[in-house]
């Protein structure tokens, strides 16, 4: 998916998370690390298989989410029975706004200078204000880090090794030609959430990975339900 302005598909995408339902199927999907299929959409919800599907598909049609098709693990060969359908977040982001304004052209000409300051004053001033936003962001969380990373516009989810991974990037669009510059700013705001947070011992670093943030988080504690709520 791509980033559109306020174009017909970009309006029709947004409309089609004013459905509660359809928005609750799609935080399921965004928020899982792997593939979601019909039946787990559907039992998350609470709703029909069938009506999970109809809905998971208008979101694959709204370019919000990408299906794919897997056979269950170990189960192959003549009579394996149809691949299931799976879902899973589109890398991309919708960006809507009435009228059409050009932030993205904004923001590349930023970096583009950021990329061209050979002296890095420019680069540590963007270090600094990064840093003081993720502190701000974990003062109006009240210290809760996950809060503040959501509020950031990061997917955080705490896994059982104690690492909290982001399964987005908020700078996507712009990281692709500028990755350098979008993995420091990431570090940095994510040093600022974690400094200004309740929880200790924490220790954000980069460590890049597909399909996900370049920043890992390490200390995390052990994951719980509230922890992952959207």
């Amino acid at each position: 998916m791509n980033t559109r302005g306020a174009g017909p598909s970009a309006l029709r995408a947004l409309s089609s998370l004013d459905d509660p339902m359809r928005r609750q199927l799609y935080e399921c999907v965004a928020l899982r690390d792997g593939p979601v299929s019909r039946d787990e959409a559907a039992a998350v919800v609470g709703i029909s298989r069938t009506l999970a599907a109809y809905h998971l598909d208008k979101l694959v049609d709204a370019d919000l989410l990408e299906a794919s098709y897997q056979r269950p693990a170990g189960r192959g060969g003549p009579g394996a029975g149809r691949p299931a359908k799976l879902y899973t977040r589109a890398a991309g982001e919708l960006v809507v706004s009435v009228p059409p304004r050009d932030y993205q052209m904004l923001a590349r000409l930023l970096v583009s200078s950021i990329e061209q300051d050979t002296g890095g004053a420019v680069r540590a001033a963007l270090d600094r204000a990064a840093n003081e936003a993720g502190r701000q962001a974990a003062l109006d969380s009240g210290g809760d880090v996950m809060a503040a990373l959501r509020n950031c516009g990061y997917l955080p989810h705490t896994d059982g090794d104690g690492c909290i991974t982001l399964r987005n990037c908020p700078f996507h669009s712009i990281a692709k030609d500028h990755l350098d510059v979008v993995c420091r700013l990431n570090l940095e705001l994510v040093a600022g959430v974690v400094a200004g947070s309740s929880p200790g011992g924490l220790h954000p670093q980069l460590q890049p990975w597909p399909g996900r943030c370049c920043v890992v988080v390490h200390g995390a504690p052990t994951p719980t339900e509230e922890s992952v709520a959207s």
